[in-house]
């Protein structure tokens, strides 16, 4: 595979979506063919599963189950395909996410999650993962300030999102060759050049 792979991560509220947009363009204004897509979604059948997801009450394990298909045929439709045409593939969350959510905050074990990870992925992974971290307190203000309404995982409490954060943080520290922690608390500005400085560092693609 020719491609690039990005990812964009963080608990709810840390900023990362107001800057997925302006990624792109960033990576678009340089010469590069950009597939943006997010999970769970990505595919017709992959928003279907995420409304399921986001709404209904489930067993947990059947959550962390339903995020592994919805992510197989993610990768099977999207992401693998835009890849091996050489594209750069920007996805809203990925596997990182499921440690985090499940694993972390919802204390699904770690080699339950790895196992399924083998399985779908094989050995695809994110070249660069950009981890946007804000303290909670700031999280949660522009959650409350964002949306009218908020899906089951936004509404969890102060805990769970500690303990996700914190796994998305020990994430970061095993893996700091893939994952840049990005101070999503800054200005704009400075958020940006914070992106602009990883995917340099990282990729060796210089965004202007």
């Amino acid at each position: 595979m020719t491609g690039t792979f990005i990812t964009v991560e963080g608990v709810d509220g840390a900023g990362k979506s107001s800057h997925l947009d302006w990624l792109t363009q960033a990576l678009q204004n340089i010469g590069k063919t950009v597939v943006l897509t997010r999970e769970p979604g990505g595919t017709p059948l992959g928003e279907k599963l995420r409304e399921m997801v986001l709404h209904e009450p489930m067993d947990l394990e059947t959550e962390t189950l339903i995020m592994f298909a919805s992510r197989r045929e993610h990768l099977a439709r999207v992401i693998l395909p835009a890849l091996q045409a050489g594209d750069v593939v920007v996805s809203d969350r990925f596997t990182d996410a499921t440690y985090a959510y499940q694993g972390g905050g919802r204390g699904v074990a770690f080699d339950k999650i790895e196992q399924l990870e083998r399985w779908v992925q094989h050995d695809v992974q994110p070249d660069l993962t950009l981890l946007f971290d804000v303290p909670l307190e700031v999280a949660q203000a522009r959650l409350a300030q964002g949306r009218a309404q908020l899906d089951k995982f936004e509404k969890e409490s102060t805990d769970f999102f500690t303990k996700t954060r914190n796994a998305y943080l020990a994430r970061a520290k095993a893996a700091p060759q893939r994952i840049a922690i990005i101070d999503s608390s800054q200005t704009l500005a400075n958020t940006q050049q914070q992106i602009i400085d990883a995917v340099h560092a990282r990729l060796g693609i210089t965004l202007v």
